[in-house]
């Protein structure tokens, strides 16, 4: 099995992570203020450098106004897509 890093659904959870942050309208900066992080550390977990536990996750879909049933929804939704 491969590491799910390298993986195209690891891949489609970026995006769905990128996509999902800019359709509620916010930056980065936005984001990294509502989780009290650097936004650094927002660009590193969308780009894959960092990777994000249940936890954080669940943080993250609350700062960009979503919930995490919601955000997993969509992710599976894509993985059942291929897109």
């Amino acid at each position: 099995m491969d590491k799910s890093i390298h993986t195209r659904e690891y891949a489609l959870f970026l995006e769905l992570l990128r996509r999902t942050r800019e359709q509620a309208g916010l930056t980065q900066i936005t984001v990294a203020e509502r989780l009290n992080v650097a936004q650094s550390f927002i660009s590193k977990c969308e780009r894959g450098e960092r990777r994000l536990d249940i936890v954080e996750l669940r943080q993250w879909c609350r700062a960009i106004d979503t919930t995490v049933e919601e955000f997993t929804s969509c992710f599976d939704a894509a993985c059942q897509r291929g897109a």
